[in-house]
């Protein structure tokens, strides 16, 4: 990846290499294996705003992906719903779709430099990745099929019928589920040993001379772990060039911030600012808080104290509900003071901090709430800290007690466990709110502890009549992301808004345990 720096008056810009002569040959699928690397010229604002689409496309893939069977209809055709809102490839092939292919193979490469970082970046990633993929794939005719396959170097050959025939109880007995009339119809594939273990392992094809006889439906895993090979391999050279990149002060911010990006509003103003009593918080804290604050708010109500990373997550989020500055510093002045703090001594130092947070001292700048991402991935929580997100800070025994004592019951706790095992954490959330709101679809993704409070605001309080669909069978939560609360602009809002290089002014104001 390169970038043009030779007149530092003008906007750097990405290359992206041409392909062909024709632009409409550049990208001749809706899908790729995304073999070669971006070289053509984009501005910062187009490097962007693809980023943040990308993010939000791979964010509902998550969020489908644990919540509906992959591969069903109703899965297809809500996330062709989402490819087709922010203008990614949804078709086999489409006329005029040069630009959105154009934006899908430019935005997955700008990703990989965002989740090549870490393990765990980069698997979350491959993911996302392998399971669009599939879904692309499984749209694809079979004539298409075969050309994609070929254009990728994977011509794998097809069995003879001659062949089948002489083989037929041998492939009949050593593929489940398939009778006479199946190997007759089905193609075959010869694949080599190397690119079938999966399959053998699990003796699901017939197996002879270093080839494996795989099926047509079975040939898509073939398919997906050679995708996954190169795309793993892929991502380890990315993160070995990635220092490179990284000596671009405009870039790296934007880099770091991705893979921990939030995409939705800020909270910063909200029109019921003033209009949540302190008499309601406690209340509230147990129908409408996301766990992360109810915990908080319960340490704080017991310890009558709470560490600065505590306060400053949950005043902030405080702020973002509705609590005006004057009755903010008449909560935390009342709660200190029962845990034996000097009222003199709140009010010469923690009452600024408070003031500082409205942007009423120092910088004065309007700090918004944090965001799940922002909560997730920064400031773990240590000994005597509160903060943090329950599904991703706790252990999983505590955990469970916790939600036990939340009223949870046994079924949805098995459920929460299991996504927050497969570290869906903001998916997890979102089925605590189904439990505790006795609801199936809550027809939003969750990205915010604030956007948590005004949903379930709105659905108590019969603002918001959210459609209840029978559950299914093999899923823990049948709903399907939206994303209708994300805002529309193409800036990307990171961890915690742009004044985040400001945050660290604000965390030494809170320093004072």
């Amino acid at each position: 990846m390169q970038f043009n720096t030779s007149r530092r008056n003008k906007v750097p810009r990405y290359k992206v290499s041409r392909l062909g002569d024709n632009k409409e040959d550049e990208y001749p699928f809706s899908l790729q294996f995304y073999l070669t690397p971006p070289t053509e010229n984009i501005s910062l604002i187009e490097f962007e705003s693809f980023a943040v689409d990308r993010l939000k496309l791979l964010k509902v893939v998550e969020n489908l992906g644990v919540s509906m069977i992959k591969g069903t209809a109703l899965y297809n055709q809500k996330l062709e719903a989402e490819l087709k809102a922010l203008q990614f490839p949804y078709k086999a092939l489409l006329e005029n779709d040069y630009d959105r292919r154009r934006k899908d193979h430019i935005s997955h490469f700008i990703l990989r430099l965002a989740y090549c970082q870490t393990e765990e970046l980069r698997r979350w990633f491959i993911q996302q990745e392998m399971d669009l993929f599939r879904y692309r794939f499984t749209q694809l005719s079979d004539e298409l099929a075969k050309k994609f396959l070929a254009y990728v170097n994977l011509a794998y050959d097809p069995v003879s019928e001659t062949e089948k025939e002489a083989i037929g109880s041998d492939l009949r007995s050593a593929t489940p589920g398939f009778n006479d009339a199946d190997i007759t119809h089905n193609v075959f594939y010869l694949v080599p040993f190397s690119d079938s273990v999966d399959l053998v392992r699990v003796k699901r094809v017939y197996f002879y001379g270093g080839y494996a006889y795989v099926p047509q439906q079975d040939f898509l895993v073939i398919l997906m772990n050679n995708y996954r090979t190169r795309l793993s391999k892929a991502l380890a050279i990315t993160a070995r060039s990635l220092p490179i990149i990284q000596t671009d002060e405009r870039l790296q911010p934007l880099l770091s911030h991705l893979s921990h990006a939030y995409v939705g509003p800020d909270y910063s103003i909200e029109k019921n600012i003033g209009k949540i009593s302190l008499e309601q918080i406690d209340a509230l804290s147990v129908k409408s808080f996301p766990p992360c604050m109810r915990q908080l708010h319960k340490a704080l109500r017991e310890n009558h104290h709470l560490r600065h990373g505590g306060r400053m997550q949950y005043g902030l989020f405080l702020k973002g509900i509705g609590l005006t500055l004057e009755q903010a510093l008449q909560f935390w002045k009342a709660e200190f003071i029962k845990g034996k703090l000097d009222a003199d001594k709140f009010d010469k130092g923690y009452a600024y901090n408070i003031r500082h947070s409205y942007g009423k001292e120092g910088k004065r700048t309007d700090y918004t709430p944090f965001s799940c991402m922002k909560i997730i991935m920064s400031n773990p929580p240590g000994q005597g800290d509160y903060h943090g997100c329950p599904f991703r800070h706790s252990d999983p025994e505590l955990l469970k007690q916790k939600l036990q004592s939340y009223k949870i019951p046994p079924t949805g706790i098995s459920q929460i466990l299991d996504l927050v095992k497969g570290m869906h954490y903001q998916v997890a959330c979102q089925k605590y709110f189904e439990l505790t709101h006795d609801v199936t679809d809550i027809g939003f993704s969750l990205n915010h502890p604030n956007q948590y409070f005004v949903e379930s605001q709105q659905l108590l309080g019969g603002v918001k009549e959210v459609k209840k669909e029978q559950r299914q069978p093999e899923n823990s939560q049948p709903k399907y992301s939206n994303q209708k609360s994300i805002a529309t602009n193409s800036t990307l809002s990171s961890s915690n808004t742009p004044e985040e290089m400001e945050l660290e002014g604000l965390e030494d104001y809170f320093a004072e345990d």
